[in-house]
């Protein structure tokens, strides 16, 4: 079952060979590399579905069209001898004995997104690598167009189904096809939440969704509203959220998957579903770009439920706080004071600094039910941009455990990198008037003092991560290989990947 908001994936299957008769609409997708060092033609791989005489057709057609097989490059060609409308041919660069699964992956992505109009996708780049094909085939099949009228929406079904080629269609072959297809829809799951505009995915719509996905994956769910969290003492997500008539709200999401004695795993994603900066209101340039603000929730909502559906032999809770920041009569100010849950005072220095306020609550709540791991994941600072770039997370946290995440991350394609926290961080938090401030007047180190704030909230004894998404979880520019414009789903396949991890190995 799909978990997708707005985008239907396509359903994925696995053959053995292509069929016999003609199929309509329909492409086949096959890889091709440069014969020689210079490029001077392209060749096909993993064509052994396809028969020599085919095979020949194929690239004496892309020698016609002077196709090279260069990283990436797509060229479209005529095979009447096959029962497709047409063949993709699309570069993998040079001849190897094997390709990475991201350049699989990347390589399925591009091609995906060239298919327009096209129903049926063969593919022999599952023969390669089965999962990437299939994520990457996924992935860059995604579109959203929910809020576009018949004027400007697309015209064609898209890709409506995907089959992979491989030797082997055993029952073990089709679970691994079934997996990669249910990680891709967790994926455009998140994109799908990050895409909706924030004047209808405001925090009750957001808490409303969330529930409705994690009820049908067999979640236990709790939403409290802003009178439950005034109530409990969640005093930042309170602060931050009284700025907005869209009163805040915290989602908890329960996988019970580990019995008694197994592994439990939190997870906590920041949810401002729209971030003016509040009374330190961010310049009007590029502030739409902050509809991507829940990027965080976005990304652990769909994993929790991911995990639910693949049943991962560990627990797993979610806490996803929703706050809409808004500058208002009723907003925080700066130098406002508020208590966080749990005790902990901060004077509040700058209203764009919200992420923490929010995160902070929910990591304390987390750490209540006594979990081994905590992963969050945040939209969290534009330094992360500075420091790293438009595509690579910061990961901080537990040394070892953080390591451990980045080393995952960086499996999967996301390539998250681990940072430090240095101690003398902290001296930059102190405030005159309470336990914490929430930024530091330094313009140093952002990323590392925003770590710095959180890991004042991770209790004793819980190896935990912080994976700042700030630019990696929304794609502002034009789109590249499975990742399209707008929301991109980072880090769900990260935080999947460590679950798993965890349940095999502890």
């Amino acid at each position: 079952m799909s978990i997708s908001v707005g985008y239907q994936s396509p359903a994925v299957t696995v053959a053995g060979a292509l069929p016999k008769r003609r199929v309509e609409s329909s492409v086949l997708i096959v890889p091709v590399v440069s014969a020689t060092e210079d490029g001077e033609r392209a060749t096909v791989v993993a064509g052994q579905y396809l028969g020599a005489d085919a095979v020949a057709e194929i690239e004496t057609a892309l020698q016609a069209l002077g196709a090279k097989g260069g990283n990436e490059q797509l060229t479209r060609v005529v095979a009447p001898s096959l029962p497709v409308g047409s063949v993709l041919a699309v570069g993998l660069g040079k001849v190897r004995d094997e390709w990475s699964p991201e350049a699989i992956r990347r390589a399925a992505g591009v091609a995906a997104r060239s298919l327009s109009g096209t129903e049926n996708v063969f593919t022999t780049l599952s023969d390669l690598h089965l999962e990437a094909a299939i994520e990457g085939l996924v992935l860059g099949a995604y579109r959203f167009s929910e809020f576009r009228s018949e004027k400007t929406a697309p015209k064609d079904s898209g890709v409506r189904k995907i089959t992979a080629l491989t030797p082997d269609t055993k029952s073990a072959t089709k679970d691994t096809a079934a997996r990669a297809e249910s990680i891709a829809t967790a994926v455009a799951t998140a994109r799908d939440f990050v895409n909706t505009p924030p004047s209808h995915l405001f925090p009750a719509e957001f808490a409303k969704r969330a529930k409705a996905l994690g009820e049908d994956a067999g979640l236990d769910v709790e939403v409290l509203d802003e009178k439950a969290l005034a109530k409990d003492g969640y005093g930042g997500i309170i602060g931050v959220g009284k700025g907005s008539s869209r009163p805040p709200r915290l989602v908890r999401l329960a996988h019970r998957g580990g019995g008694r004695k197994g592994k439990k795993v939190a997870l906590v994603g920041k949810g401002i579903t729209f971030d003016t900066g509040g009374i330190s209101i961010k310049p009007a340039a590029n502030m739409h770009h902050m509809t991507s603000d829940m990027g965080g929730a976005a990304a652990v909502v769909a994993t929790v439920v991911l995990a639910a559906r693949q049943k991962l032999p560990i627990d797993v809770v979610a806490y996803v706080p929703m706050a809409e920041n808004m500058p208002s009569a009723t907003a925080q100010r700066p130098g406002d004071v508020l208590t966080q849950y749990g005790g902990i005072t901060v004077e509040v220095l700058n209203t764009d600094a919200e992420g923490r306020l929010i995160l902070a609550d929910a990591i304390v709540r987390a750490c209540e039910d006594g979990p081994d791991y905590l992963i969050e994941t945040s939209t969290l600072t534009g330094a992360q941009t500075v420091a790293l770039g438009a595509r690579t997370p910061g990961v901080m946290g537990s040394d070892e455990f953080r390591d451990r995440v980045a080393a995952i991350s960086q499996s999967v394609g996301e390539n998250a990198w681990p940072m430090p926290l240095p101690e003398e961080l902290k001296d930059d938090l102190k405030s005159s008037v309470a336990d914490l401030a929430n930024v530091s007047g330094s313009r140093y180190a952002g990323m590392l003092v925003a770590g710095t704030y959180l890991r004042e909230f991770v209790a004793d004894g819980v190896e935990w991560a912080h994976i700042d998404i700030a630019a990696p979880a929304y794609n502002s520019g034009g789109p590249w290989g499975y990742t399209p414009k707008g929301g991109t789903g980072v880090p769900t396949r990260t935080m999947f990947a460590v679950l798993e991890d965890i349940a095999a190995s502890g």
